[in-house]
């Protein structure tokens, strides 16, 4: 396994990293299976491991501290905090208030005194920029978290962030995660730019497409899998499907299995420093593993771009973040009174 910088932190991580929301009630509520499978991922060089307070409502965080016992000082460890964590309305968001505890108990979860990367989980328009990188500020310079990042933040939020950050003499993002793909190449337009210009590492989600791009989903045929229970939208839409399937004889002339291909393009962008993996089986982490050594040529990467043009989206993923002005009409519609020129 090579081993990236994480930006300009100083941090070396994989290219590959292990993402651990499968890891529960959400998906493998085996606990000894679930840590077999991190101990694997470990064994085979992998240093990054990624998880969050909401997976399995906390679940993800206790195997993962399970399964880290003994090896904690090896591994680069990563969680998030922001969405709900109960019904109380202040057990959710990115406020000092709540950052404070939240982290205190992802660090019980996890039975560690600290974790690398300390990431807010989606944005929070409730709560002013500033609020939450003196809280991140805080956390650091107690020891309590190395770095911070983000999670699906717009580029002009980025932007703001690493302004903000310089003004008020804060600690500022040091990583992104944004969902990637070949079928969500949106990133490629601003976010990826905005994450090199300011020296940040970014850890992508989904390089699999939500499932699509392991060849399991298929244009006109029912897919018996785990995440098809789960009625995603994004695993039946024809727009992606048809993507599919214009992808799948690509990736056998060029001698892959689709989930190869997939991983290889994520990571032959420069902006990119690792692509999280997200098994749910030691049979899935395995045959991503097989593919560690992949290296896609220019001519199969073209190939792709004229399938799925570079900056584009193919649909929408379920779980990608919306931003307020996508989900809420009123913030893109004047008063009915108001609309008309004269």
């Amino acid at each position: 396994m090579h081993y990236r910088s994480l930006g300009r932190t100083g941090i070396k991580v994989s290219p590959y990293a292990l993402g651990a929301m499968m890891f529960g009630a959400l998906g493998n509520p085996d606990h000894d299976d679930c840590v077999r499978i991190i101990h694997r991922a470990l064994d085979a060089g992998i240093n990054l491991v990624d998880t969050a307070d909401m997976y399995a409502h906390g679940e993800s965080e206790e195997i993962v501290g399970r399964a880290l016992k003994g090896r904690r000082a090896d591994v680069v460890l990563a969680t998030k905090a922001r969405n709900p964590m109960s019904d109380e309305p202040n057990h959710q968001g990115a406020s000092r208030r709540w950052l404070m505890r939240a982290l205190e108990d992802s660090l019980r979860r996890l039975d560690t005194d600290y974790v690398d990367i300390y990431q807010i989980h989606r944005p929070d328009p409730d709560t002013d920029i500033e609020e939450t990188l003196a809280a991140l500020t805080d956390l650091q310079r107690a020891g309590k978290i190395r770095t911070f990042g983000t999670s699906a933040l717009p580029a002009s939020d980025i932007v703001r962030a690493q302004w903000v950050a310089e003004r008020r003499g804060l600690a500022r993002p040091r990583t992104e995660q944004p969902v990637y793909s070949i079928l969500n190449r949106g990133i490629e337009r601003e976010v990826l730019p905005a994450a090199q210009e300011f020296g940040m590492g970014t850890l992508v989600w989904s390089p699999l497409g939500g499932g699509l791009l392991t060849g399991r989903y298929r244009k006109g045929q029912e897919a018996a899998t785990h995440r098809s229970r789960y009625g995603f939208q994004h695993l039946t839409d024809d727009r992606r499907l048809d993507v599919v399937e214009q992808l799948i004889p690509l990736a056998e002339e060029a001698g892959l299995p689709l989930t190869h291909l997939a991983m290889g393009f994520v990571l032959a962008h420069p902006g990119v420093t690792s692509a999280l993996l997200g098994p749910r089986t030691m049979e899935h982490l395995d045959d991503l593993l097989a593919g560690v050594d992949v290296t896609l040529t220019d001519d199969v990467l073209d190939r792709i771009d004229a399938v799925v043009p570079p900056g584009t989206d193919t649909g929408t993923l379920d779980m990608a973040y919306q931003p307020p002005a996508l989900q809420r009409p009123e913030l893109r519609r004047r008063p009915a009174g108001e609309r008309a020129a004269a």
